[in-house]
């Protein structure tokens, strides 16, 4: 099996606790979907189990027929489906049988990104330090996602509560992201 992205930092995120608790969850299915149809995206989420948001910048989640699994409204025509590792050959034939003939797409996109889970008191401190998103809970409520820049890097950040947040960065960037991590949580964990 290959490493995940970052599991040569390990040791150095779970030093990040109890300021912040950072865990990967690598090798998760990842399909990005490109449908403006309101007919085929609800035939999509029928088919997958989990209906599709139903506004931008959310995303949804639910025990459909693949387990748990979020789907996140990245654009006007755009989502990301996510759910568990090695699901996503299923997935890719499930939605694209839904989709039928009409116009869109379905590019299985696993292998581009791997997941950052924060979670702690200071997550939005930590995460204002690079992110220009308004991470107050008034503006950033649980179930609110955004495809934004933290530290100079592209990500997609998902609120799914008030101390819990998750990152989808590219593989490539990860390494990049835990070292900002560790160096942004530094004057927290001095008062620790």
């Amino acid at each position: 099996m290959t490493a995940s992205p970052l599991a040569a930092w390990r040791d150095r995120l779970a030093a990040l606790a109890p300021v912040l608790d950072a865990a990967e969850q690598p090798f998760r299915s990842q399909l990005t979907v490109r449908v403006s149809d309101p007919d085929a995206i609800a035939a999509m989420g029928s088919a997958l189990g989990v209906q599709f948001p139903s506004a931008a910048c959310t995303f949804t989640s639910g025990s459909g027929r693949f387990g748990d699994v979020e789907v996140l409204w990245l654009g006007p025509d755009e989502f990301l489906v996510v759910a568990a590792p090695d699901l996503q050959i299923t997935i890719e034939e499930v939605l694209r049988g839904a989709l039928g003939t009409v116009r869109g797409s379905v590019v299985d996109t696993s292998a581009q990104r791997t997941t950052v889970v924060l979670e702690g008191p200071k997550v939005r401190d930590v995460l204002a330090h690079g992110c220009s998103v308004d991470l107050h809970p008034a503006s950033a409520p649980g179930g609110t996602c955004v495809q934004t820049l933290l530290a100079r890097t592209g990500i997609i950040l998902q609120v799914n509560g008030d101390d819990r947040v998750t990152v989808l960065v590219r593989s490539s960037f990860a390494e990049y992201l835990a070292a900002w991590l560790c160096d942004a949580c530094s004057e927290y964990l001095a008062v620790a």
